[in-house]
């Protein structure tokens, strides 16, 4: 069982954005961190999760945790998919081959790993600023 928490982050929506991950198994953590140029919250959210299971083998059972209603909301109460249709895809990909069960946490409500994934987030959009 794998534990990933997941943040988005964006100077200006659109603007220079990062996205972060924890990813826990066991008593082993990983961090991953990432960013663009030119792109919106949403789509940092989207990044975040799917980076995080690219790490992943297949057939992992994993708790995906989230600040962002958009990404949770759209995989567990099937909200319209308006936009973002190529991270939607890469999203659907990577979670057709494992076994994800998704939580939303309260973001900036002290919860240590969604406070440091927000902080990888940050750093990944810092380096376009």
């Amino acid at each position: 069982m794998v534990d990933i928490y997941t943040d988005g982050a964006c100077k200006g929506n659109p603007g220079p954005g990062g996205w972060g991950a924890v990813i826990l198994e066991g008593d082993t953590k990983k961090t991953l961190l990432g960013g663009e140029r030119d792109t919106t919250n949403n789509r940092m959210e989207m990044m975040a999760v799917i980076e995080g299971l690219k790490e992943l083998p297949e057939q992992e059972e994993v708790t995906i945790y989230s600040d962002s209603q958009y990404v949770i909301n759209t995989m567990t109460k099937n909200w319209k998919r308006n936009k973002n249709q190529d991270l939607w895809a890469k999203m659907d990909a990577e979670v057709k081959s494992r076994r994800v069960k998704w939580q939303w946490v309260r973001g900036h409500n002290g919860h240590p790993l969604n406070e440091e994934a927000d902080c990888l987030a940050v750093e990944g959009a810092n380096r376009y600023v």
